[in-house]
């Protein structure tokens, strides 16, 4: 059998699993994992099926064949907060996405990627690149002013691949690849709130449309695809009329549930476009503070906006005869992390 070290890296990875913790568990040392993993050493048929059992996939996981798609360009909202092996784990998800897509684009036709492309400099700190970029994305893909009714289906609509993240890599925030032949987004599931979700989705989107040559994680790319969403989100030209210059919580309240933001986004956003003081602003996000609404903001709840695509496209592979057990085995997936990352509806 062809044994792919790439895969084991992969698979250790997929499971957040240290070298020295892999050996533990089959009965080796971390030298011996770490030669495995270059392709110094190709383990035996029995420590093959050791690694197999301890990383929960087939023996056939190893195999030779797809090349990997490289994700090293990923953009991390934070990379303070998150570990190194988080951030590997996360990653991992997303290259065994590429083989759940790659798989699927054999079977159905997904929409074509027709993402806008505006290259803002990371050098600009100040300058309207990203609030001029976020004006140019809205009227390429928007039909109409004002709120942006669905940001997930949205993306998906125009090519783009929406996944959320499994339970085991949540500390991780929400990522996108603009990796080819489709960009990705994959969202954390912890934060269970819909407004701060679809602000995530607007800034991955920023990246997706401003930073392909970026260097990720860098403070004034990240500042920029902030400042892409808040405009995406809230045009200035549609929202700066109906903005307080003061906390007026029942106005907020209001808009809030109209454009489908937070509290702490409009009174950001107040303040960035000169409507709200700084001072006013200041005294809002403290009552904010004192009132626990920082964590949870007042209002209804509302269901997270969620991934449909990937879904959709194994249910109709499945009426055409190709089952999930089936799809799995095409991308060379364990069926549960497919389910993981596509769950049935």
């Amino acid at each position: 059998m062809l044994f792919d070290c790439e895969r084991l890296t992969l698979a250790r990875r997929l499971r957040g699993l240290r070298k020295n913790q892999l050996a533990d568990a089959v009965g080796t040392t971390p030298k011996a994992i770490g030669r495995y993993e270059a392709g110094v050493q190709r383990p035996d048929e029995m420590t093959l099926k050791r690694l197999a059992i301890a990383l929960g996939v087939p023996v056939a996981f190893f195999h030779g064949g797809r090349s990997p798609v490289s994700l090293d360009g990923a953009h991390f909202r934070s990379l303070r907060s998150t570990s190194q092996i988080e951030r590997d784990q996360a990653l991992a998800y997303g290259r065994i996405a590429t083989d759940v897509v790659a798989a699927l684009e054999d079977l159905v036709d997904f929409p074509e990627v027709d993402l806008p492309e505006y290259p803002v400099s990371p050098d600009e700190i100040a300058g309207p690149g990203p609030v001029e970029a976020a004006r140019l994305t809205r009227k390429a893909l928007l039909e109409q002013a004002g709120p942006v009714p669905h940001v997930v289906r949205l993306l998906e609509k125009h090519g783009v691949i929406v996944l959320v993240l499994p339970r085991a890599a949540e500390r991780v925030d929400a990522f996108s690849v603009g990796v080819h032949p489709r960009p990705m987004v994959f969202f954390n599931p912890a934060k269970g709130d819909y407004w701060r979700n679809r602000f995530d989705a607007a800034h991955e989107l920023g990246h997706l449309v401003m930073h392909a040559d970026a260097e990720p994680g860098e403070k004034v790319v990240e500042d920029q695809a902030h400042r892409f969403a808040a405009e995406f989100l809230m045009p200035e030209q549609d929202i700066a009329g109906q903005l307080p210059g003061t906390a007026d919580w029942d106005r907020l309240g209001r808009l809030k549930a109209t454009w489908g933001v937070s509290l702490a986004a409009l009174l950001y956003r107040a303040r960035t476009l000169g409507i709200m003081q700084e001072t006013a602003y200041r005294n809002a996000m403290s009552a904010m503070s004192s009132r626990g609404w920082r964590r949870h903001e007042p209002g209804p709840a509302r269901p997270l906006e969620q991934p449909t695509m990937l879904t959709r496209a194994i249910e109709i592979v499945g009426q055409a005869g190709t089952d999930r057990d089936r799809v799995a085995e095409r991308a060379r997936v364990p069926r549960g992390d497919l389910d993981l990352l596509v769950p049935t509806r």
